[in-house]
C-alpha cells in the first residue's frame, strides 16, 4: 500500500533553507537536492517500514550523496500517511534530530 506524506512546518523550513543554500552555492544544485529528496520520499512512501526505526516512533532515511541529510519521519497507519518531522543535516547536534 502506497502512503502519502506531509512535511511538518519544521521540516518544510529545513527543506527551504537547504534548497536555497545549495542554490546559492551553485546554480542548479538546489534542484539536485530537491530531486534527491523527492526520490527518497517516494521510496519512503512505498515502503515506510524499510528504513531504520530510531527510538519508539521515528524512522530515519539518509539522502544519497553528496547531500548529508537524514529524513526523520513517523508513520501514521490510520491515516495512511508518513509525516516528515525533520530534514536533518548530519553536521548538526544529533540530539536535536527528534526535537520538533
Amino acid at each position: 500500500m502506497e502512503y502519502n506524506y506531509a512535511l511538518s512546518s519544521h521540516a518544510r523550513e529545513e527543506y527551504l533553507n537547504s534548497y536555497w543554500w545549495y542554490e546559492e552555492q551553485q546554480n542548479g544544485l538546489g534542484e539536485r537536492f530537491a530531486f534527491c529528496l523527492r526520490t527518497k520520499l517516494q521510496l519512503i512512501c512505498s515502503s515506510p517500514e524499510l528504513y531504520a526505526k530510531k527510538g519508539t516512533r521515528n524512522h530515519e532515511a539518509s539522502l544519497d550523496k553528496p547531500f548529508p541529510f537524514i529524513v526523520v519521519y513517523v508513520i501514521d497507519k490510520k491515516l495512511n500517511k508518513v509525516i516528515i518531522t525533520s530534514i536533518f543535516h548530519t553536521s548538526r547536534n544529533p540530539r536535536k534530530k527528534h526535537k520538533n
